[in-house]
């Protein structure tokens, strides 16, 4: 057997049996200890916490139903399981030995055969039921962390009082709804407040940035596809729009969908059903669509880049949200909540934060919003000493002084492309990891690359 089968408590103050049980035990590759009474019994145990515990009836002092019994009041021993080993072999013994909270019973004389197969079955279920009970902790603490209440709304400002209301307007409905905002202004974070505070918050909520997906897989992401449908589709699978039936469907950088897809998004909102990519049976769904973009559609729609139909479609129930710099009164609670996350997140201790960092914090434009000023903290928490961040040499500029626009008046377009050659050019055209364009910028860095693409920056040869 492994070197780690497990320990076993023995507890009988028969010092022959002790030994055969100690014998046998040992050589089906179990660790042992010893006790010659219960009382004994009840201290080892406590201290030494052995996965399974073989337990004599009729012992000196305390027998063995009281040690049991002692044994499962004490919340440091109640888990691990008793077996009795006993040679009476009446019905009401065997019963009181189950009422006093053992798992099971060997009667003497044993068979080793037999002896075995219990302990060892007992310790591995002992073992499956702390690993449910570990599984099913995790799951709750990551559910709690990811869980935007409105609290993870942090701050006071009129801007964002303005975002809850329309919030709490709209969340009792299944309106669709369409968030705008720039990039790391926390639009999935609305969405999620809003199917929180819905009827639906105990269905599905499922999320898909449209930005980074391969043109070729957009549909079958959001619709599913059938076994054979296309080179690699080894098995039938169920898109996200399935996967959120009785839900909330978020559909972020719903402005980077390709005109295919935004054909096919436009039937599932009209007719609410679809088929999958290869399949020609029609699927009803029941869900609720919340749509965010960084983008001007109504310039899209203008520039024939995004249907207008569409547009109608998502634009029921529009969210504009206020960047960071038109809310700068909320950088302070934003600096020491995200200091707080961001340190449990680091396993470190902070006892504050320095005046100077929640100053410079506050005078900065934050082109980034909060998802740049989060890096911001977590870089100067990791460089900062004596549990105070200050990490005032963070705020060093890192982008040099925006290019230049175009002559007349700019576009929007033409400003962003500037604006990114220039976070390119600080960077040494990085893109990915710290210090990279796409953290500077608070994107994903596949994002990045797309945004690049359609506004046809490149690095100078």
């Amino acid at each position: 057997m492994a070197t780690d089968a497990g320990t076993v408590l023995i507890v009988d103050d028969d010092p022959l049996n002790a030994d055969l049980l100690e014998q046998e035990l040992v050589a089906a590759g179990y660790r042992t200890i010893a006790a010659r009474g219960g009382e004994e019994a009840l201290t080892l145990a406590a201290s030494s916490q052995p996965d399974l515990i073989l337990l004599d009836v009729r012992m000196a002092g305390i027998d063995g139903y009281e040690t049991c019994s002692r044994l499962k009041a004490c919340e440091a021993t109640r888990s691990i399981p008793v077996i009795f080993l006993t040679a009476l072999r009446d019905t009401f013994d065997k019963v009181r030995a189950f009422r006093t909270g053992a798992v099971d019973y060997v009667t003497k004389p044993f068979e080793t055969e037999e002896l075995l197969a219990r302990v060892g079955t007992h310790i591995a279920l002992r073992r499956e039921i702390e690993a449910h009970h570990r599984a099913r902790a995790t799951i709750r603490l990551l559910v709690e962390e990811n869980r935007p209440a409105r609290d993870s709304m942090v701050g006071e400002s009129p801007a964002l009082q303005r975002v809850r209301t329309l919030i709490a307007q709209v969340a009792a409905t299944d309106s669709t709804v369409l968030i705008q905002g720039e990039t790391g202004t926390g639009k999935e974070l609305v969405a999620r407040a809003i199917h929180d505070q819905g009827a639906r918050h105990e269905r599905p909520f499922v999320s898909i940035n449209c930005a980074a997906l391969p043109r070729e897989l957009v549909e079958s992401e959001l619709f599913g596809h059938e076994k054979g449908a296309f080179t690699g589709a080894v098995q039938q699978r169920r898109g996200r729009f399935e996967l959120a039936d009785g839900g909330t469907l978020f559909l972020d950088e719903v402005g980077e969908l390709p005109a295919e897809a935004q054909a096919k998004l436009l039937r599932v909102l009209q007719e609410r059903e679809f088929e999958r990519v290869g399949g020609t049976r029609r699927l009803r769904v029941d869900v609720r669509v919340i749509a965010a973009t960084n983008r001007d559609l109504q310039a899209e729609v203008a520039a024939s880049r995004f249907r207008a139909d569409l547009y109608f479609r998502l634009n029921v129930f529009p969210i504009p949200l206020p960047p960071l710099r038109a809310r700068r009164e909320d950088i302070p609670l934003l600096v020491r909540h995200l200091t707080a996350r961001v340190a449990r997140r680091l396993g470190r201790t902070v006892a504050g934060v320095s005046p100077g960092f929640i100053e410079q914090a506050s005078a900065r434009d934050w082109p980034g919003n909060i998802r740049e000023l989060e890096n911001m903290v977590e870089r100067a928490l990791i460089v900062s000493r004596d549990g105070m961040l200050d990490g005032s040499d963070c705020f060093a500029p890192s982008v040099p002084a925006p290019s230049v626009a175009p002559s007349g008046a700019a576009t929007l377009e033409e400003m962003a492309r500037c604006h990114i050659r220039d976070v390119l050019d600080a960077a040494g055209w990085r893109i990915e990891g710290d210090g990279g364009a796409a953290r500077v910028l608070g994107l994903n860095p596949s994002t990045l690359r797309g945004r690049m693409r359609k506004l046809g920056i490149r690095k100078s040869p």
